[in-house]
């Protein structure tokens, strides 16, 4: 292992590179490609018939585009210089992508919770997206551009200060750095902003498997089924069924010894097809309920199809060829604590999956409408916690060297996203149009 002194010095000379105030420019590359060719390509193996939710979702607003076109955004971060200093990346650090979950210890932990896209790349394109995010969402609420700017500089100051903060301690500190919802309370200001907050933790209390079954089944027969909902919900058929059964042990010899213990215990119920998130739709994800005890003691579970980052092909490649393995070890890596039931497999036709708890504890914030006050203040919550997520799987003494003791880089990088929340109104304009012109099909409402 280098020198703290070598490390900072690798920090300081990325500067030479790309200078951090050069991190401002945002100018579409000549040769950029069409949005939605570049979501068109995406969707060529995925389910056709889900396609129009998709483009409906991602229609409904630019900051619903953004979500839904971390594959643009990859590509338009690939076309600028970067500072060759790598992290695991989330790769799509959008502000909808934090939020709270239960820890194995069942404490509500706040961090990153979407690892579809992790991959190792430079630390400032999980930045510049959840800054871009930022700024589409404080100017989709109706906020001036002059506020969207300064909750975007927020968040990057937030995460220097975090960086720097985190490179004066040790490995292990480091490794055990969480952020305990319960301390999230005393750092809001406005009662307001605290009663919200209160109800997002109350509500995430609530969203586990017990609280589904009431939500997501129905007794038929005397026996308990996943409820009929489609297009978004359906029952797996009999061929899906058959998979699921074969690939739940495939998966479950990718978890822990004790791990493994525990999920024997329980008893494979029923399964259904779920429709889930934005940029997601059109993958393959089911959702399966298992019993423990008896019917009061369930477990959901949900499959859900990885595939290859959207970062994959503008960047060497990285650690994994199985895309479930990737992903499960992006958010292990990540994420201060993770899903004891996170595992991975290869399911028919050779497609990649991975498993997680469906809810536990779960809750995002819901920033539609948060006054710039609040926004802000999410923002700098969110920056700071990507901070840690890069500090466990990169150099942060040379990241911390690069960002330095100035705000420079979170000038720089808060007037990019303003300009790119520009673009993502463009290219958000170019999709409606491709929907008229009847170019994509939309299903509105879904």
């Amino acid at each position: 292992m280098s020198t703290p002194a070598t490390r900072t010095e690798r920090g300081r000379a990325a500067r030479k590179r790309v200078p951090r105030s050069g991190h401002a420019a945002w100018i579409p590359a000549i040769d950029r490609q069409d949005p939605v060719a570049v979501l068109e390509r995406q969707g060529r193996d995925r389910l056709p018939e889900l396609l129009p939710i998709r483009y409906g979702r991602m229609s409904a607003s630019p900051f619903a585009f953004l979500r839904g076109s971390a594959a643009v955004m990859a590509a338009d971060l690939a076309s600028q210089p970067h500072t060759g200093l790598t992290v695991q990346l989330c790769g799509d650090a959008h502000l909808l992508n934090f939020g709270l979950y239960a820890s194995p210890e069942r404490t509500l932990l706040f961090d990153l919770n979407d690892f579809d896209e992790t991959f190792p790349g430079p630390f400032e394109w999980d930045v510049k997206r959840l800054a871009a995010s930022v700024t589409v969402a404080a100017r989709e609420n109706g906020h001036s551009d002059a506020k969207a700017h300064r909750a975007a500089l927020e968040a990057t100051t937030a995460y220097r200060t975090a960086m720097r903060r985190l490179a004066r301690m040790g490995e292990l500190e480091v490794w055990y750095e969480s952020v305990d919802a319960e301390s999230l309370l005393p750092l809001v200001r406005s009662a307001r902003h605290r009663r919200r907050v209160e109800s997002s933790l109350t509500r995430a209390r609530r969203r586990t498997s017990l609280q589904a079954v009431g939500k997501l089944t129905e007794l038929v027969d005397g026996r308990r089924r996943i409820i009929h909902d489609p297009p978004l919900l359906e029952p797996a058929g009999a061929p899906d069924m058959a998979s699921l059964r074969k690939i739940f042990s495939d998966y479950r010899s990718t978890l822990s010894e004790e791990r493994r213990l525990l999920l024997d215990r329980y008893r494979f119920v029923d399964a259904a097809r779920k429709v889930v998130g934005v940029g997601s739709v059109g993958t393959r994800c089911f959702i399966v309920l298992l019993a423990g005890r008896d019917d009061d003691d369930p477990l959901f579970l949900q499959i859900k199809e990885a595939r290859k980052s959207v970062l994959e092909e503008h960047l060497p490649h990285g650690p994994y060829v199985h895309p479930g393995r990737r992903v499960v070890a992006g958010q292990r890596l990540l994420q201060a604590a993770s899903d004891i039931f996170l595992g991975w497999m290869s399911g028919p036709q050779g497609r990649a999956f991975y498993w997680r708890q469906l809810r536990d504890m779960k809750g995002s914030a819901d920033v539609a409408g948060m006054p710039p006050a609040d926004l802000t203040a999410y923002a700098r919550l969110c920056g700071t916690t990507l901070a840690r997520a890069h500090a466990r799987s990169g150099d942060r003494l040379a990241i911390a060297a690069y960002l330095g003791t100035t705000d420079t880089f979170a000038h720089a990088v808060a007037d990019f996203a303003l300009t790119y929340a520009h673009q993502t109104a463009k290219d958000h304009a170019t999709l409606s149009a491709a929907i008229a012109a009847g170019v994509v099909r939309a299903a509105p409402g879904e």
